[in-house]
């Protein structure tokens, strides 16, 4: 990876950023570089100043970053990374404006990548650790790398180890750890080489490991104790890929079967299924039941009804005839009130007057000497 810089007018600086694919790529956000580009502190000269910082990167014309491509910051105290590993050769601009958290001002920066096709060796063996007690922005930096590839080369039994990704573990499903000094979210980190893996990674795929890690026990690895001791290694998460290298395109006449002759699908393929017995379990069958059903509920509600004789018979002669004698009184009330010829009440009436009771019609004629107050106090 190699980086040039060019000054453009209207942002911080232009940087050209070549890499290759199936690698691991690192750029740091230097804080202390962007704090002395702020205009406040170029006009102060105020060299000591220290003002919180944060980042905004995206895509050129898009509001995110590529999916390959992944920013971190702890704080705005410290440095932040852009980091992955890139999927597809081709040329990216990535435009990174910081923040200063204390004047609001901004400034601006252009990361143009010039994906290149890898060109080295092939690593189809790759294995993958999950560092417990770091965090990802902790591993970025190369020092840091290398204190971990290190004595990993000497296990492997090789002078070069590739450094594939490297991701947190909250990107994995990992858990927030709670707010205690020491906790780490984890990191893991995916190396690879073109060396098969040493029997000593694949003593964690044994057994009798299996079983101790399915246990919440520490599986026993016998070059554990050859890491540095501040790397606390989850022997129970180490995944290996086996895999081949990149394979290569299939020659002419790959696929062809063998003596040759056209594929043809086996016979009972062919066949014709018999639908019979799928449509009368699903139509007939709840139709039948839908009508024992209706049958059930007719013969309870029309054929179980009790007789009105069936009740006058069960029922006391005394509360017969008491019955008998109130709808007798009802009938006959209700006859002499239709029948009854009898001044309609003054309420119901469109007019009256409520203190002499006299009957007005609504519209009567403009006559002083005849009107009658409706009302005592118009007297």
């Amino acid at each position: 990876m190699s980086l040039l810089l060019v000054s453009l007018p209207g942002c911080l600086l232009e940087k050209n950023v070549y890499l290759s694919l199936g690698s691991l790529f690192v750029h740091k956000l230097d804080t202390d570089y962007f704090q002395q580009q702020f205009p406040s502190i170029q006009n102060n000269y105020d060299d000591a100043r220290t003002d919180p910082i944060t980042f905004r990167a995206n895509l050129e014309g898009f509001p995110d970053l590529p999916r390959w491509l992944r920013y971190t910051q702890r704080s705005p105290k410290h440095h932040a990374y852009l980091y992955g590993s890139p999927t597809e050769p081709g040329k990216q601009v990535i435009e990174v404006t910081a923040y200063n958290r204390q004047t609001f001002e901004t400034v601006r920066e252009r990361i143009i990548f010039n994906i290149q096709s890898s060109t080295d060796i092939q690593i189809p063996y790759k294995a993958e650790f999950l560092i417990l007690n770091w965090d990802v922005e902790e591993m970025l930096p190369p020092e840091a790398q290398l204190d971990f590839q290190g004595p990993l080369r000497d296990v492997w039994g090789l002078q070069r180890l590739t450094v594939i990704n490297i991701t947190s573990a909250l990107d994995k499903g990992g858990r927030v750890p709670l707010p205690i000094p020491g906790m780490k979210e984890g990191v893991y980190i995916k190396l690879g080489s073109e060396l098969p893996f040493p029997d000593c990674l694949l003593e964690s795929k044994r057994p009798q490991n299996l079983q101790l890690c399915q246990e919440g026990r520490e599986p026993l690895i016998s070059c554990s104790t050859r890491l540095p001791e501040k790397f606390h290694i989850d022997w129970c998460n180490l995944t290996m890929d086996l895999g081949s290298p990149t394979s290569q395109p299939p020659e002419v006449g790959a696929y062809e079967l063998e003596g040759g002759g056209e594929f043809m699908p086996p016979s009972d393929s062919l066949e014709e299924r018999n639908y019979i017995a799928d449509y009368l379990l699903t139509l007939l069958l709840p139709t039948l039941i839908a009508l024992l059903l209706c049958a059930v509920l007719s013969y309870i509600m029309c054929c179980r009804r009790e007789g009105v004789e069936k009740r006058d018979a069960e029922t006391s002669d005394i509360q017969l005839i008491h019955q008998h004698t109130i709808m007798t009184n009802t009938e006959e009330l209700r006859h002499m009130a239709a029948t009854r010829d009898v001044p309609r009440p003054l309420s119901t009436l469109p007019m009256f007057n409520v203190r002499t009771g006299q009957r007005v019609p609504p519209i009567q004629p403009h006559q002083d000497s005849a009107r009658v107050p409706l009302i005592l106090s118009q007297q």
